[in-house]
């Protein structure tokens, strides 16, 4: 794999840009594989990125019915944050925040980390309080937050109103070192790194059936047809109960879609993300200057990728207040992604009952954030049969009643 550099990009301009090679190759899948992760999106390639580059297992196939990074990881608006309450989520977010910090250098690839800062904004003084017991809970976790005032919040954010009739701005809960990335780059970096570690990444290639032998897993049927593994890791987010009941058992999941939008490109005005969970929406400018919205799931389940204008209005409408300057932007595009949602809102990384077979998902509104956290945590459990990261993440959990139970932590209804 040649190595992209400023060089690299002078050289190849100066012979037209004819030089470049494949980023990574696209084969036909082998007979067997030791490890096959279902699911080429930025937590799948991630775990596949890992088992290479911490546990030297590289015979691995990384396959994918639609195309690499078509799902969740394109279909997000890309922020990066660890400032959860519960010890188990902030120790995954806050090593994945960490991994993004280097992820550019790591992958060789520019994945754009803007560490710019993330506030979630007290609109209530239920709020205030919670996010005040978060910024302590943070500091006993080692993660860098605080509580700031109204006053640093408009200092932050000019454009923000902070006194609006209905939910003024009391203050924030403010991460410096948080901020958004590049979710393509994201899935392309990873793809790159483990297509020259060996890893064949196979696309419009979808699973039809999970094959296994006296409870223990040996291959999958695809419609490339059979491929057989020692180990099978199903990372597909909205999709994990589908692939949960081919293997022979149930996951305590639902699926719903979640939804953004971007407004037409205006010049710089917001240097920070903001989120505000008592209207529950989120904003931050991109590069090319488009406001990135995002807000709450649609209240039924479904499996659907597009936008419903109906939640689109409700979400905007709810930002109007507090950033009057939206309503005054036209809609450049919208879209949907299918999350996987818990009961305690908090992910599962985990063996299964079916020997050999691990999932990771459940990550719901939050899963573009913690994909290389999540891989690292996934490869280790996968390799090892247990990870520190992962093992409070276990399904087991709900049957044993210990709940990591970010929806009640987070103070937002979805």
């Amino acid at each position: 794999m040649k190595r992209y550099s400023v060089f690299a990009v002078a050289r190849e301009a100066a012979r037209h840009h004819l030089g470049w090679e494949r980023a990574w190759r696209s084969p036909e899948p082998k007979k067997k594989y030791d490890v096959i992760i279902v699911g080429a999106g930025g937590h799948g390639l991630a775990t596949a990125y890992w088992l290479g580059k911490n546990h030297g297992i590289t015979n691995v196939a990384v396959i994918e019915k639609g195309w690499l990074g078509g799902g969740n990881t394109g279909r997000n608006t890309t922020i990066i944050r660890s400032n959860y309450l519960q010890d188990p989520s902030a120790a995954i977010y806050e090593k994945s925040r960490s991994l993004y910090e280097t992820m550019s250098q790591d992958l060789n690839m520019n994945v754009m980390f803007s560490p710019r800062g993330v506030m979630m904004l007290a609109q209530t003084q239920h709020e205030v309080r919670g996010y005040q017991r978060t910024a302590h809970a943070n500091a006993l976790q080692g993660v860098a937050t605080e509580f700031i005032s109204p006053q640093r919040v408009k200092e932050l954010c000019p454009i923000m109103n902070i006194d609006g009739p209905r939910y003024p701005v009391l203050g924030a809960l403010w991460q410096p070192r948080g901020g958004t990335a590049r979710h393509d780059a994201v899935a392309w970096g990873y793809a790159r790194a483990c297509s020259a570690m060996g890893m064949d990444i196979i696309q419009k290639c979808e699973v039809t059936g999970v094959r296994s032998e006296g409870g223990k897993v040996v291959g999958v049927d695809t419609s490339k047809g059979p491929i057989d593994c020692d180990r099978l890791g199903l990372v597909v987010a909205g999709h994990s109960g589908v692939l949960a009941e081919m293997a022979g058992f149930r996951l305590p999941i639902e699926s719903l879609t979640l939804q953004a939008l971007v407004s037409e490109p205006i010049k710089p005005c917001m240097d920070v993300v903001v989120m505000a969970n008592t209207v529950h929406g989120y904003m931050s400018q991109s590069d090319k200057g488009e406001m990135v919205i995002g807000g709450g799931t649609d209240g039924a389940n479904n499996y659907t990728q597009r936008g419903s204008f109906h939640h689109i209005e409700e979400t905007v409408r709810a930002l109007v207040e507090t950033f009057p300057m939206v309503s005054r932007l036209k809609m450049l595009r919208q879209w949907g992604g299918i999350v996987d949602m818990t009961g305690d809102r908090s992910p599962i990384i985990s063996a299964t009952p079916v020997e050999g077979i691990f999932v990771n998902c459940g990550w719901g509104t939050g899963g573009f954030k913690a994909i290389p956290g999540s891989g690292w945590a996934m490869a280790e459990l996968m390799a090892k049969g247990h990870a520190p990261l992962a093992d409070a993440f276990s399904m087991t959990r709900f049957r044993e009643g210990r709940f990591i139970d970010e929806s009640v932590a987070a103070g937002v209804a979805h």
